[in-house]
């Protein structure tokens, strides 16, 4: 397809956009992102790493992202196909559609309306707050489960999934910045903490990041399962929409003009 025929989808896609969004624009969240999934995901009977990402059998940019899971560039922009589920109703629609509208207001993402693009991203309301990490061969979904999940800073958490990226507290370097106190994990959950070999895309440590858990985050105890290291009692994780690193990050990782 050529760039022309996207653009004039994502001038579509903005028109729906800008009318869902005289509904309500709900993104004052009282509990942060990290709180939301946490809860919600406990729940679900979905198997899940890292509390909120599928596993695959091959995969601060997860691995995969030089070796194929990308999502094309055509021109200056990156185009998404994406499509939503019809269990949502007008209300919920427009909390996915404005904030997968920040990514366009700050990055050279656009998401489109699917036609016939065999790799795409489709959200629907499944048991839980999850993703795939990058772009996954003929489609992918996330779930935002309806009653839970339909937050600004959980889209756009899930979102970033879907374009790469991993959680800031198991990126490769991490270990500068924090300690992970494995004695006060809940049994059956260390395997959320565990490190993964990142590109950090020369980006510093964001604890304000969108993608940073907080610090009871898998408690069995009520205790810290993180702790920074220069503060050990800075509070973090509270994120209720992308960091300046987080936008940062997307733009290197995609090649977004500065």
């Amino acid at each position: 397809m050529t760039p022309a025929f996207f653009f004039s989808l994502f001038l579509s896609m903005t028109a729906v956009c800008l009318r869902a969004a005289v509904i309500r624009d709900i993104s004052d969240e009282s509990l942060s992102f990290s709180v939301i999934i946490e809860r919600v995901n406990a729940n679900s009977s979905k198997v899940l790493i890292h509390g909120d990402i599928v596993p695959a059998s091959t995969r601060n940019a997860d691995p995969c992202t030089a070796t194929g899971c990308k999502w094309p560039k055509i021109g200056s922009y990156v185009f998404v196909p994406v499509s939503i589920g019809s269990e949502y109703n007008d209300q919920e629609r427009s909390i996915i559609i404005n904030a997968l509208l920040t990514f366009h207001n700050s990055t050279c993402i656009r998401f489109v309306w699917r036609t016939n693009q065999p790799d795409f991203i489709h959200f629907f309301s499944g048991p839980g707050c999850y993703s795939q990490l990058g772009r996954q061969s003929r489609g992918q979904v996330i779930s935002l489960q309806r009653n839970g999940c339909l937050f600004q800073s959980t889209v756009q958490h899930e979102v970033l999934h879907a374009l790469g990226f991993h959680h800031e507290q198991v990126r490769s370097d991490r270990d500068q910045y924090v300690t992970i106190l494995s004695g006060n994990i809940i049994p059956g959950q260390e395997g959320n903490f565990v490190k993964v070999p990142t590109n950090n895309l020369q980006t510093p440590y964001d604890f304000t990041s969108v993608m940073h858990y907080g610090s009871f985050t898998f408690s069995k105890n009520g205790q810290p399962t993180i702790v920074a290291k220069s503060n050990p009692n800075l509070n973090f994780g509270n994120a209720f929409q992308m960091s300046a690193s987080d936008v940062a990050r997307v733009k290197r990782l995609y090649g977004c003009c500065e």
